[in-house]
């Protein structure tokens, strides 16, 4: 009985680990966007798609981001229109055109990045000790191997 409470006692302890890191995670992440301007579109989650997989059709593209293949045609347009993809004709079926990040899109992302690292360092600097700094260091493989989650 006493291995079967200190079971469930763990299983409780874990799944409040989860609950605690899942908000700590989603709120350093959206204060990091909102002070640097960064927020997430369905623009710059298209851009980060492209540059993360390569160049795919608008038909792989919304059902790889779970939306419409009509509203995935509009976002395109508006980021071919802003010069931050562009799209061509699929050589493996002519009739359905391929977008493909270009170097302004590619360049939009990596400037977002960067203030978002400046922003992140910022804060690492004036909020934590070296001792802390250390221990944030140290958890960083952690994250990376819970970060390989099967999908």
């Amino acid at each position: 009985m006493k291995v079967l409470m200190s079971k469930m006692e763990d299983q409780e302890a874990i799944a409040e680990l989860a609950h605690d890191l899942r908000r700590s995670v989603s709120t350093f992440v959206r204060a990091v966007r909102h002070n640097t301007g960064t927020q997430r579109s369905a623009q710059s989650e298209t851009l980060d798609l492209l540059q993360r997989a390569g160049p795919m059709s608008v038909a792989s593209l919304a059902s790889r981001r779970g939306v419409t293949h009509q509203t995935m045609r509009l976002v395109v347009a508006q980021l071919e229109a802003n010069g931050l993809v562009r799209q061509e004709t699929n050589p493996m079926d002519r009739r359905s055109r391929i977008a493909t990040l270009t170097p302004a899109g590619n360049d939009a992302l990596e400037r977002e990045r960067e203030a978002r690292t400046a922003s992140i360092k910022e804060a690492i600097r004036r909020l934590l000790s070296p001792q802390e700094q250390g221990t944030l260091r140290a958890a960083l493989p952690l994250l990376d191997r819970l970060s390989q989650l099967p999908d």
